[in-house]
This record gives C-alpha cells, sequence and structure tokens, in this order.
C-alpha cells in the first residue's frame, strides 16, 4: 500500500492510547522481518534506516538513495499502515536527499532551530514529516555501563520553544532513556516526561527504546509517547541467530546456498525469524496490535 503520512500514523496512536514502533532495519532481510511482523499483528510501523552508526562515507557514496529504493518498495508491498523514516541524519544535506530519495519522514541531529525550521520548510513543501531532538541521550558503553558525557536531559521550556520555532511534527526527549544499551534496563523519570509533555503538543519520541523498562510503557503512552525507536535489541537478535548459522555451515555446502539465496540454508535469512518475533513482542506491548485499519 502506499505510505501513509507519519503525522497521521502517530496522531491515530495518540487518539487510541497506544504507540507506534519505529524498528530500525540495516538490509532488506531485517527490513522484510519488520514488515512480516507488523502484517502478522495487523499494526501499524514505522519502517526506515538509521544514520548513526553508518559509515558516512558509505551515506555520502549513494548509500542513502540505495537505502530509500529498499525502503519504498517495501512500503509498497505492505498490506499495513507504514512511514518511512530516514532517521538521526547527521547533516541537512543527508535529511534532504532522504526526501529526494523517497522517504516520507526525516530526523536531523541538530538543536540548531534554525537549521532544523528550514528543513520542516522543504520538508513540508513536499509532504514529508519532520522529527527532531531536544537534549541528548546517553550511551551504552561496551562494559555495559552508561557514559553519560556528552548526555543532556531535555528542558521542557527548552522543548516548548524550539517546537513553536520549527513547525517539527513529533519531538524526541531525553528522561532517562539510553542509546544502544544491553544487559540492563534504564532508569526513567515519567515526571520529567510528563512536564514535557504539559509544554509541547506534539507526539513525543522515545530513542533507545531497547533498553526502556517494558513497565514504565503504559506511563509513558499515557504522557505523551507516540513512537517508540528500537534497533539495539533486533541486531542482537539477530546476530546471535547469524552466528550460530555461520558456524553450522559445512565445508562443501554451495556458497550460492547459504550466502543470499534466500533459501532455507540462506544464513542470511537465518535471523529473520528472531527479528519478526522481537518486533511482534513491541507491538503487543505498546499496544499497536490490531490497529491497522
Amino acid at each position: 500500500m502506499a505510505l501513509e503520512p507519519m503525522t497521521e500514523i502517530l496522531a491515530r496512536a495518540r487518539e487510541g492510547g497506544y504507540a507506534v514502533g519505529y524498528f530500525e532495519a540495516w538490509d532488506s532481510y531485517s527490513l522484510e522481518a519488520v514488515v512480516d511482523a507488523a502484517e502478522a499483528e495487523q499494526a501499524p510501523v514505522i519502517l526506515g534506516f538509521g544514520c548513526l552508526l553508518l559509515e558516512q562515507r558509505w551515506l555520502e557514496d549513494g548509500g542513502i538513495e540505495t537505502l530509500g529504493c529498499i525502503g519504498r518498495h517495501a512500503a509498497a508491498r505492505a498490506r499495513v499502515p507504514v512511514a518511512l523514516l530516514l532517521n538521526e541524519a547527521h547533516k541537512l544535506e543527508h535529511a534532504l536527499r532522504g526526501i529526494e530519495a523517497g522517504f516520507n519522514a526525516v530526523m536531523l541531529c541538530t538543536n540548531d532551530a534554525d537549521v532544523t525550521a528550514g528543513l520542516v520548510a522543504q520538508a513540508h513543501g513536499r509532504g514529508v514529516a519532520v522529527e527532531a531532538e531536544v537534549g541528548e541521550l546517553p550511551a551504552g558503553a561496551a562494559d555495559g555501563e552508561v557514559d553519560t558525557s556528552h548526555a543532556a536531559l531535555t528542558d521542557p521550556d527548552e522543548a516548548a520553544e524550539f517546537v513553536a520555532a520549527t513547525g517539527v511534527d513529533c519531538l524526541g526527549v531525553s528522561f532517562g532513556n539510553v542509546h544502544t544499551l544491553e544487559g540492563r534496563v534504564a532508569s526513567v523519570d515519567l515526571d520529567r516526561l510528563a512536564a514535557i509533555r504539559d509544554r509541547v503538543e506534539v507526539p513525543l519520541v522515545v530513542h533507545g527504546g531497547s533498553a526502556f523498562p517494558a513497565d514504565a510503557v503504559a506511563g509513558a503512552i499515557a504522557r505523551g509517547v507516540a513512537k517508540f525507536n528500537i534497533g539495539t535489541a533486533l541486531k542482537r537478535a539477530y546476530l546471535d541467530v547469524l552466528s550460530t548459522a555461520v558456524i553450522s555451515v559445512g565445508e562443501n555446502e554451495s556458497p550460492h546456498d547459504v550466502v543470499g539465496s534466500h533459501g532455507p540454508r540462506d544464513v542470511l535469512a537465518a535471523g529473520k525469524p528472531s527479528v519478526v518475533d522481537a518486533v511482534r513482542a513491541r507491538i503487543r506491548l505498546y499496544g499497536a496490535s490490531g490497529r491497522a485499519t
């Protein structure tokens, strides 16, 4: 089906008291897994790719256009409402290229209101939604600890001023959520989230959703969150199965069967079911199952 505006998908989520998942893909296998999971749950979903952890030289050399082509094709085949997000672009140029490549939602990593307002003006003229972020999330470190050296919690008044100055469609906020954290859950401050919600009218977004505490999801949704971003948990689920599949490859097996065949011995396809299961579990947690209308 055709892409749906992310603004409409998030508006329905807020009205219905649930949240939508943005499940970040990294190739066609993972993207297909997200679509399969959403269709199985009959849930709306945000498809897309993130720039934060991708090699920037690859993005410069046509990577954004490649991702847009893959994403548009997956969206066209989906039987549930989907939007297509280019997440966490580092450069304005990359966000604008994302629009040209067919993404109908973009996010630029900047706290510069003037730059963001300029992006909004160009994006809205093309029917493209813009997500932004105020505050900065800490990141999970290799030893399982949390690196807070560059973190900044979202100030409710600054968030309100930023939204008013830029016209963004949704806002990522920092209230204890953590990027790329594994092995533990983040300690989130729902009171701060409520204070942000009281000052900001647009839907709120949780980045670092992989480590977000499950028992705080309902409270976050009640306090204005309409979208959770999940990436790390999906890659971990995929990698664990992929590692086992690679080890199991026999010496005499054809490389054509085990790499890229999409058949039963394809090691790249082996991780898809685990990603499907992880996405379906999150969709149910967010209350989005059965909401594809």
